[in-house]
């Protein structure tokens, strides 16, 4: 098991030098020189370029930029933000707990949603509960989260008044946001579900557990859910991404502090560094997220770790 994470780990490598690549090039790929265009408007003075050029770090070549730029990283310094005058990773953490709370509530949503009507679809397919299932299924991939999100503000604030459309003041008001949030990624889930528990009841080892007379409740849990959870896991992971983009649109409709309303405010500020930190924060806790679902698959089922340790 050392050896299958150890190797993931080096996996990772590239990926995130990939990244810081690509999030250092946001900056330079700015037609003209980005110092005098971010601060376009204020008439400034060459003074005043040449010192942002440095607070930016735009001075030497590029290769040398780019380094210290990962020296930067390395020592935990994502920038320093010329439109609050505080730390980028400083502002990152004030903001961060909104975007976690949104994000644990579309989980639950998502889970909580998913799984049951997942079972429910997988265990008599074809039947009245199936059809629904998947019919929910359906509308929860085609309908976009940001739609959702206005048609629930307009039903349930609006139209029944029975939960809050803005604020964060309470338990209420993050009900509506984890909703738009985590419905799609429910339907994915059930969806999934389904369609292994249908393949794992029709292998050979789950009718001779029948024919022992295995109940059907022992069945699903000690043999089915074991063998079919494995590639959920997988998208939950892979779908934490989902949760994180998503968070941006919908904190922006619901009115809601966190990652997305920061990034939105500070793409309309120009604030690169800003910009920058935000989409490095968010690109490596995806690239974390990812490992961490590797090493629970790898748990789950022998057969990828052996095939990780050949």
């Amino acid at each position: 098991m050392t050896q299958f994470i150890f190797r993931r780990l080096l996996m990772a490598v590239p990926v995130l030098f990939g990244i810081t690549v690509l999030v250092f090039s946001i900056l330079h790929l700015i037609p003209g020189n980005p110092a005098q265009i971010l601060l376009f408007g204020s008439s400034p003075t060459p003074q005043q370029i040449a010192n942002l050029d440095k607070q930016l770090g735009l001075t030497g070549s590029i290769f040398s930029q780019y380094w210290n730029y990962l020296v930067q990283l390395l020592h935990g310094n994502l920038g320093f933000s010329y439109s609050s005058h505080q730390t980028v990773a400083a502002e990152i953490g004030s903001q961060l707990p909104y975007t976690i709370n949104l994000a644990l509530g579309g989980l639950v949503v998502a889970l909580g949603i998913g799984i049951p009507v997942g079972i429910l679809a997988g265990v008599r397919p074809g039947g009245v509960t199936d059809k629904v299932a998947t019919g929910v299924a359906v509308l929860g991939v085609a309908i976009p989260y940001f739609w959702l999100a206005i048609l629930l503000v307009l039903l349930f604030a609006v139209k029944l008044r029975l939960l809050p459309a803005l604020g964060t003041g309470s338990l209420k008001a993050l009900i509506l946001p984890s909703i738009a949030l985590g419905w799609g990624f429910a339907a994915i889930i059930a969806r999934l579900l389904r369609n292994n528990l249908i393949e794992v009841y029709q292998r050979p080892y789950m009718l001779v557990a029948r024919a022992k007379g295995l109940s059907e409740w022992r069945l699903l849990w000690q043999h089915a859910m074991r063998n079919a959870v494995g590639s959920t896991v997988t998208i939950v992971g892979l779908q934490f991404g989902y949760l994180l983009a998503g968070a941006v649109a919908i904190e922006v409709i619901f009115g809601r502090p966190g990652l997305g309303a920061f990034l939105v405010a500070r793409i309309q500020e120009k604030d690169v560094p800003s910009i920058q930190g935000v989409v490095l924060f968010v690109a490596v806790v995806y690239l974390v997220a990812n490992l961490l679902v590797d090493v629970a698959h790898g748990l789950l089922d022998p057969r990828i770790r052996r095939s990780w340790s050949r």
